[in-house]
């Protein structure tokens, strides 16, 4: 929700409730204007039924997989989500999914305990973008 909401506002909130929302904005990009629907679920949602899973990754073209470099377990299940999303997208066409892997609290660096690397060597192996980012910073 941090990173969504600093995307969105440019501005940082650090504190969030455990609340799912879908979020509209109109972005330009390359002199086109583009309206971005974002469907953002928190960590403690995304371990419901599979059915409301299946129905999140119906509805998207395109995936933002969010982990805190301070938290081992949200980046230890990132391989099952990717598996999941791409199962359920790619095998009803034979395009690729677009998916990135960002790791967020990059400024936390002394509370660390998922590396850069490991994040780009996921990304890497799962055929995922990857970026490193501090919704705070």
């Amino acid at each position: 929700a941090a990173l969504t909401v600093r995307f969105l506002t440019r501005r940082f909130i650090g504190e969030y409730g455990d609340m799912e929302f879908i979020y509209s904005h109109n972005l330009t990009v390359d002199g086109r204007e583009i309206l971005l629907h974002i469907w953002d679920v928190p960590s403690s949602q995304q371990a419901e039924d599979g059915s409301s899973e299946e129905k999140r990754i119906q509805w998207a073209d395109s995936f933002v997989l969010v982990y805190s470099i301070c938290d081992r377990a949200s980046f230890n299940i990132l391989p099952l989500k990717i598996q999941f999303i791409k199962a359920a997208k790619e095998g009803q066409s034979q395009e690729k999914v677009p998916i990135v892997i960002v790791g967020n609290k990059r400024d936390l660096h002394h509370q660390r305990v998922v590396s850069s690397e490991e994040g780009r060597l996921l990304a890497l192996s799962l055929d995922c973008g990857f970026y490193e980012v501090s919704a705070a910073e």
